[in-house]
């Protein structure tokens, strides 16, 4: 009798690592990444004021001045 071969896949594409798992196992998996610290304990579920300020300087870090956009021409045609 002929030996039973795993199911061929296409060449370049390799199931690893959480591709590998089957579905129910990865959805369990999923489903504990909010779980991992208590509410109590999450900063900015306690401090809204905290929260706010880092939304601030995140999007100043991304975005920077839109003043300087404007000079380099970023702003697209007018």
């Amino acid at each position: 009798m002929a030996e039973a071969k795993p199911p061929a896949r296409p060449s370049g594409v390799s199931k690893r690592g959480f591709a590998s798992m089957d579905p129910e196992r990865q959805r369990a998996i999923a489903r504990k990444g909010g779980a991992s610290v208590p509410s109590e304990k999450r900063s900015f579920s306690q401090d809204r004021a905290l929260a706010a300020q880092a939304g601030r300087k995140g999007g100043e870090a991304s975005h920077g001045s839109r003043q300087a956009e404007t000079t380099t021409g970023a702003a697209g045609p007018k």
